[in-house]
C-alpha cells in the first residue's frame, strides 16, 4: 500500500442523512472500515463483542482513558463510549480508511489527537429545519417527545459546522453522495497520506545531480 489511511469523520444533526451516506460510502468502497466503539453499557440481545462494540467495565474504560488509549470518549445517558486508538492507528498505517459516525465533541477530540494529520472531517447540514423535522418524523422510529429532543439538540450540533474540513448541504442524497466520494478521493492524495513521496523526490534529486556532473 502506497498511502496512509484516512480517519474519516462524519457528523450531522440526527436526520440529516449521516447513517445513509456512511452506508453508501462503504458500499462504494468496501475496504473502508467502520470504527467499532468501546462502551461500558451491557450488550443487547444479538450484539457481539468486537463487532458491534468493544464491551468494557467502567474501571477498564476509565483506565484506558487515563492511559491515553482512547481517541475520543464521552459519557452519554449513564454510560461511557469511546474509540480505541490502537486499532485505528494500525489501520491508518496499513493504508485502510476508518469511518467514524460521531458528534462534534468526538470530532474535536480526534482532530486534536496524535492522528490529527490523517483526519478528514465532514459535516452534513439539512436544507432546512422544517425538512430536518420531516425526515425525523418520516422514519417512524421515534415518538413526538424523542423527536422534540432531537430537534432541540440539532442546533447545538449545527452550531459547530465551522470546525469541519468540509460541509455539505444534503438536499439531494445522490448529489451529496457524489460530492462525498469526490472529497474522499481527493483526500487520499494529500501529501500527508503518501509517505513514499519523500523517497521519490530524493530519487529525482539524485538523478538531477547525476545529470549535472
Amino acid at each position: 500500500m502506497n498511502r496512509r489511511g484516512l480517519l474519516i469523520i462524519l457528523s450531522s444533526p440526527s436526520g440529516a442523512g449521516k447513517s445513509t451516506l456512511a452506508k453508501r460510502l462503504r458500499e462504494w468502497d468496501p475496504s473502508v472500515i467502520f470504527s467499532v466503539s468501546a462502551t461500558t453499557r451491557a450488550p443487547r440481545t444479538g450484539e457481539v463483542d468486537g463487532e458491534d462494540y468493544h464491551f468494557m467495565t467502567e474501571a477498564a474504560f476509565k483506565k484506558a482513558v487515563a492511559n491515553g488509549e482512547m481517541l475520543e470518549h464521552a459519557h452519554v445517558f449513564g454510560n461511557f463510549y469511546g474509540s480505541p486508538k490502537g486499532p485505528v492507528r494500525d489501520a491508518i498505517i496499513d493504508g485502510k480508511d476508518v469511518l467514524f459516525d460521531i458528534d462534534w465533541q468526538g470530532a474535536q477530540q480526534m482532530t486534536n489527537s496524535e492522528l490529527a494529520l490523517h483526519t478528514l472531517s465532514i459535516f452534513l447540514l439539512p436544507p432546512s429545519i422544517a425538512e430536518l423535522k420531516r425526515r425525523l418524523e418520516s422514519r417512524g422510529q421515534d415518538g413526538p417527545e424523542v423527536i422534540d429532543r432531537r430537534m432541540q439538540k440539532s442546533w447545538d450540533e449545527i452550531s459547530h459546522w465551522g470546525s469541519y474540513d468540509f460541509v455539505l448541504v444534503n438536499e439531494d442524497l445522490d448529489a451529496t453522495e457524489a460530492r462525498l466520494k469526490s472529497i474522499v478521493t481527493a483526500a487520499r492524495l494529500r501529501r500527508t497520506q503518501q509517505p513514499h513521496l519523500l523517497d521519490h523526490v530524493r530519487k529525482l534529486q539524485a538523478e538531477f545531480e547525476e545529470g549535472e556532473e
